[in-house]
């Protein structure tokens, strides 16, 4: 893991474009910015995760489809 200190309204780059800037430091917590493309997807970490799980469990559930009832006394057309 790369580790860098940032002052108030320093950026870091990540890549050609992306920057991450820090807005705000008050006590333990910290308020950053992002900017990037609208085609990158940014979420908080705990967010991702709730996402990958959901996704897990969608991918590892068994579709139910429900019974389908075409009438076996149908009348001719």
């Amino acid at each position: 893991m790369l580790i860098l200190s940032r002052k108030v309204n320093e950026k870091i780059m990540i890549g050609d474009n992306v920057s991450v800037s820090v807005i705000e430091v008050r006590g333990d917590q910290v308020r950053l910015g992002v900017d990037a493309p609208r085609d990158v997807k940014v979420f908080r970490q705990e967010v991702f995760d709730a996402i990958m799980a959901e996704n897990k469990a969608a991918a590892e559930s068994t579709p139910v489809f429900p019974e389908m009832d075409f009438g076996a006394e149908r009348e001719p057309l």
